[in-house]
């Protein structure tokens, strides 16, 4: 079956398959900013908190260089861990996984939520659900005992609570305003 015979025998097939994809590459748009600008948000309460706890403001930027290090190193390739590669892991991460939430909110109509808290809500259980995974590397991989491993989780839960609150309110923002100038 030729798709594009379809679509130029159906009027406006053309049309909305454009604008499908429109929306779609909108979506990853709009999810990545807000992956960046939650990335930074968090790091900055991350290193504000540490810093007030006594502790290098750069502290978690070296664990998950550290980490991911690690994780190489498994697989043969020799890298540097520290500070910058875990900024560099925050900056590549951060809006990645900010534009599959906005691509997915583009694509699937049951998640895009009418409200600004629903919005920041499926955006931190997104977040949250899916950084588990991830974050059961470190401990693992590092060999952090139990009382690291639950200061771990615990930083990361409510680090990543930020992280999806922003990138909640940045989608349910720019959408609402992307929609509302189409209007």
């Amino acid at each position: 079956m030729n798709v594009h015979a379809i679509h130029s025998e159906t009027p406006g097939g053309t049309q909305m398959a454009h604008a499908r994809s429109a929306a779609r590459i909108n979506g990853i748009s709009i999810g990545a900013l807000g992956g960046v600008v939650g990335t930074f948000v968090m790091d900055l309460v991350l290193m504000g908190t540490l810093s007030a706890a006594g502790m290098p403001a750069l502290t978690c930027f070296s664990i998950v260089g550290d980490t991911v290090a690690r994780f190489f190193s498994i697989l043969g390739v020799e890298m540097a861990g520290g500070i910058s590669a875990g900024v560099a892991t925050h900056y590549v991460v951060g809006p990645v996984v900010g534009a599959i939430f906005g691509a997915a909110v583009a694509r699937v109509a049951a998640l895009r939520v009418d409200t600004l808290n629903k919005s920041v809500v499926l955006a931190v259980l997104y977040v949250e659900i899916l950084s588990q995974s991830i974050l059961a590397t470190t401990p693992i991989l590092l060999k952090m005992t139990p009382d690291d491993t639950l200061q771990w989780f615990g930083v990361s839960f409510v680090m990543h609570l930020v992280y999806g609150g922003v990138l909640g309110t940045v989608v349910s923002r720019f959408r609402s305003s992307s929609h509302s100038a189409r209007i």
